[in-house]
This record gives C-alpha cells, sequence and structure tokens, in this order.
C-alpha cells in the first residue's frame, strides 16, 4: 500500500489565528492513501472553550458535518481527525476552517452557520458561488441552497416577488430580512407585515386586546425573523415611530403604501379578491414580496387561493418574479425535509 503525505499550506501555523482570507485553504496534515484514494487530516483546535464551540453541544456540529459530508470524524485531545474520501476530507477541512474563523470572532456559531459552511464548501453548488446577500441589521443573511440564490436575486431585480414553497426553506425569514436590509439603508421609509387571519383548522374564539394584540399570533412568524435581526428595543421604537406596521389582511384595503415594503405572509389562505385587493396597495418606490405553501391551503373547500392564481396570472408580466422552491432548499431541521417527503408521497398515492 503506497501512502504520501502531503502538506496543505495557505502561509500560517496550525495553531495560527485564522485570517477571513485564509477560511477556505488553512494549513492541515493530510495523508493521503494513494492506492485506496482515501485521506487522513489532523485539525488542532485552540482551547476546550473553542473545541466545545466548533463541535456543538453534544457533538451535535460534529453530527451534522460528517453525515452531510460521509467522513470519519474523531475528536481526541484538542485535535480533530478527518478519514475518508480526498474531496470529502477537503471539504470538512474548510468547512472546520471556516467554522473555527467564525468563532474567534463571534464566540459562537449556529447550525446555520454550520449549513451555510457545507453549502459554501460544495464546488458544484450555484449557491456556494452566491454572493447575494445582506445585512439586516446584527446579522448576515445569505443562500444557503440555490433555490434561496435565486429568491435573493429575485428580491433585488423585481418590485413584486411571490416565493411559493414547503415549510422550512427560509421563505418568510429571506423576505423580512431583505426588508430590513432595505430599511437600514434607508431604501424605503417602512416595512408593512401583512397576513390573512385565517385559523389552521381550529377555532381560537374572541382574542382580547387591541387589534395588534389580536393579530399577533398570525404574525409570530414574522415578528420571530424581526428579533432574529433586530434588537428587541430597536424593534419597539420602530414601530412606536411607525415604520415597522404589523396590519392584518382586512384592514389594507383602500391604502396606498408608497416607499415601503410591503410583506404577505401565507399568501395561500388568501381569495382571489382579497389578493387583488393586496397587490394593488403598491405605490411608489415600494416593493411587494408574497410568500406561501400552496399545500397547506386553509380555505373552505373548492376555494380557489389567491397565491396559486395571482402567480399564474402574473408570472410573465415585467418586474414580477415567481420563485418556486423544493424540499431540496429546506434547510431547517433536517428531519423537516423527510416529513415533507412522506406527506408528498401519501398525497401522491392516496386514491383519487
Amino acid at each position: 500500500m503506497g501512502w504520501r503525505l502531503l502538506r496543505l499550506a495557505c502561509g500560517c501555523g496550525l495553531n495560527d489565528r485564522l485570517r477571513p482570507s485564509n477560511a477556505a485553504t488553512w494549513a492541515a496534515t493530510v495523508l493521503e492513501d494513494t492506492t485506496t484514494r482515501m485521506s487522513e487530516a489532523t485539525i488542532t483546535l485552540r482551547d476546550p472553550d473553542e473545541t466545545l464551540a466548533v463541535l456543538g453541544t453534544r457533538d451535535q456540529y460534529l453530527r451534522q458535518i460528517r453525515d452531510a459530508l460521509h467522513v470519519r470524524v474523531i475528536a481526541r485531545n484538542g485535535q480533530l481527525c478527518l478519514e475518508g474520501e480526498p474531496e470529502q476530507v477537503s471539504r470538512a477541512t474548510q468547512v472546520f476552517g471556516q467554522l473555527k474563523r467564525l468563532v474567534q470572532e463571534h464566540g459562537a456559531i449556529s447550525p446555520a452557520d454550520v449549513a451555510t459552511a457545507l453549502v459554501q464548501s460544495d464546488p458544484s453548488s450555484e449557491a456556494a458561488e452566491t454572493v447575494a446577500g445582506f445585512w439586516p441589521g446584527r446579522r448576515r443573511v445569505r443562500a444557503r441552497t440555490e433555490g434561496q440564490g435565486r429568491y435573493l436575486q429575485a428580491l433585488r431585480e423585481n418590485e413584486l416577488v411571490f416565493c411559493i414553497g414547503p415549510a422550512g426553506t427560509g421563505k418568510t425569514y429571506l423576505a423580512v430580512a431583505a426588508a430590513v436590509n432595505a430599511l437600514v439603508q434607508s431604501q424605503i421609509r417602512k416595512i408593512v407585515l401583512v397576513r390573512p387571519a385565517v385559523e389552521a383548522g381550529e377555532k381560537l374564539g374572541f382574542l382580547p386586546g387591541d387589534m395588534v394584540a389580536k393579530v399577533n399570533p398570525y404574525l409570530r412568524p414574522l415578528l420571530d425573523a424581526l428579533h432574529d435581526m433586530l434588537e428587541y428595543d430597536q424593534i419597539k421604537r420602530y414601530m412606536e415611530a411607525d415604520l415597522i406596521e404589523i396590519v392584518p389582511l382586512a384592514y389594507m384595503r383602500g391604502r396606498t403604501l408608497n416607499e415601503a415594503a410591503i410583506i404577505l405572509d401565507e399568501g395561500q389562505n388568501t381569495t382571489v379578491p382579497q389578493m387583488k385587493m393586496f397587490l394593488t396597495r403598491m405605490g411608489h418606490g415600494s416593493k411587494i414580496i408574497v410568500t406561501g405553501d400552496v399545500t397547506q391551503v386553509d380555505l373552505p373547500p373548492h376555494t380557489r387561493n389567491g397565491l396559486s392564481d395571482a402567480a399564474g396570472r402574473l408570472g410573465k408580466v415585467p418586474g414580477v418574479a415567481v420563485v418556486r422552491l423544493g424540499n431540496k432548499d429546506i434547510v431547517r431541521h433536517p428531519l423537516v425535509q423527510r416529513i415533507v417527503e412522506a406527506y408528498e408521497d401519501n398525497r401522491s398515492s392516496r386514491p383519487r
């Protein structure tokens, strides 16, 4: 069996602090088996705190990378030993290098950071080369799949964007990111968050409080995205100054909104007349984003949903983009993709 020792060098030592420009090519010692095409790499981590941050609680990030790249990863005495196909070991080395840099810069990483690093390490993925992204407030948001890359590009280039896709594809999150980014850069004057007040199979009855309190349960996903990008006090100030407005769909009639980013979430739960009413609220300098999952319609039976209708009518109109995301664009927990696929299989096999 023939072995040869390779040194991947970028001008820095194993224990040096990684510079951003070197994140993808930082030093590692690789032992390659030229007969079976298996490679090994050793990565040194600085201290126990950095090890915990890079590998995640109970090694959740280690398992995420191992399962995605099909490499063997052993953590021992502040070192990571990687073994597998040369290309996959190279990608794993790049991923761990990027995570190490993020930990050194920010002190912690998230599952989303790991997923992004995995996508960027794939040279065959269009999303890996996608530079489209936003800095909405306190964090960077960028495409993690090819579909999300197309979505971000559509948000930049069109005044009206429909995004249709299953749960977990980032439809709402990226829409809010684009809106917040435009607001903090003074490209718009306000953000308007809209959602139809349609109950998902349950009757909630009378909800106490003012209009905002009543519609709050329906707009919770939009608010969660906001809180992920802006500080609570900042959101409160924006809402008090009417820079961020929360409004149920029924209250949109008769309005004209200029220089605003208007987001309609759960668009599949609008009727055709409601969608027409909403889309015609657009004023000068405004952008409308409509998101929804046409497989989860809560309208009465035999009622055509406004999202599917509008996407079909307006898909070829200049200035309008229709982006369709699929199961491979799901970036939530890996189990979500399998759940969506199971329900799709069940629906397709059901007797008609």
